[in-house]
């Protein structure tokens, strides 16, 4: 059983429950952030896992602390902030079960997480190091992460990285841009979207995908197709994997970090290193991932709709 350890932000993500005749939503609040969803979807599926972050001394903090714990996440790397509140994040989904941001993190405590706070032999002691790039929008979290990942790196361990890109957070999307690529450096498995190959180069997937492996050296890239799946590369092997028919989607929340934490448990129970996988491997990765993906957005939220493995067990042998 493999160890992971991801940073970055714990918050409360507010979804859509109905709306009323002028667009006015209810909404239910749910556990969420990005780093936060792949870590259960990697424990749910097999690993342990520790998270490193910060949260208010608040009611919120508090429910999310007690919701890492129930499902198993180590929280010894959790921080209390009394000083901040706990990040908020609204969701509004269109008629096709899309979604958009809107954050009250100004600051968020996520945001004030300090290098001195991190326990350190969480990250020295695990097999795998996992973070993405909302911890890099404001300091003293940019430095914090930067040098954790750095820690990470020295130590040997396999870097897993999201760039989950939030334009809304960042002062410019110039800003946006050169965090995401400082990110990407560190990086051995790059998760990454169309929609942010597309803003970050105006190109497709397979020129994306090829321009993470030849100019910033992960071993592993996924590019997230949204309803078409997913295009997996690296130096040896590259491919397609469609998404399974039948999935009625209501929330896309979460799906992404779903499919990174699933793709990672899978690669995982190999016992390999990302750039020595087969093609059947990294095809067995992405069924399952894409699988696991699918099903989460049948239900609300992100953390609160990772599918149970049994679940994403059969509808892979009904589609593939």
């Amino acid at each position: 059983m493999a160890k992971i350890t991801a940073l970055g932000e714990v918050l409360i993500d507010f979804s859509p429950v109905t709306t009323d005749s002028a667009g006015y939503p209810t909404m239910k609040a749910n556990p969420g952030g990005a780093p936060m969803n792949f870590l259960a979807a990697v424990v749910k599926y097999g690993h342990s896992g520790s998270m490193i972050g910060k949260v208010g001394n608040d009611a919120f903090g508090h429910l999310l602390l007690n919701t890492l714990n129930d499902c198993g996440i180590d929280t010894t790397g959790m921080v209390t902030d009394d000083n901040s509140f706990t990040t908020l994040a609204f969701v509004t989904l269109d008629d096709k079960g899309d979604r958009r941001f809107s954050f009250a993190r100004k600051p968020g405590a996520d945001t004030q997480l300090k290098y001195e706070e991190i326990n350190l032999p969480l990250i020295e002691n695990s097999d795998v190091f996992h973070f993405g790039t909302l911890s890099l929008t404001h300091q003293p979290a940019k430095n914090a992460t930067i040098k954790a990942v750095e820690l990470a790196k020295e130590k040997g361990l396999i870097i897993s990285y999201d760039p989950n890109l939030r334009l809304s957070l960042w002062d410019s999307a110039d800003s946006a841009k050169q965090a995401i690529l400082l990110g990407m450096k560190y990086a051995d498995i790059v998760k990454i979207s169309d929609e942010e190959v597309d803003f970050l180069w105006g190109c497709g997937c397979e020129e994306g995908a090829e321009k993470i492996l030849s100019e910033y050296g992960p071993q592993l890239v996924y590019v997230t197709l949204g309803r078409n799946g997913c295009y997996y590369a690296t130096k040896e092997h590259k491919g397609y994997i469609t998404n399974p028919q039948g999935i009625k989607p209501v929330d896309t929340t979460g799906a992404g970090d779903i499919f990174g934490g699933s793709a990672m448990s899978q690669m995982l129970k190999t016992g390999k290193k990302p750039a020595r996988l087969t093609r059947n491997e990294l095809e067995a990765i992405c069924h399952y991932a894409v699988c696991a993906a699918a099903l989460s957005t049948e239900k609300t939220g992100g953390f609160t709709s990772i599918p149970d493995e049994a679940s994403v067990l059969r509808l892979m042998r009904e589609s593939f």
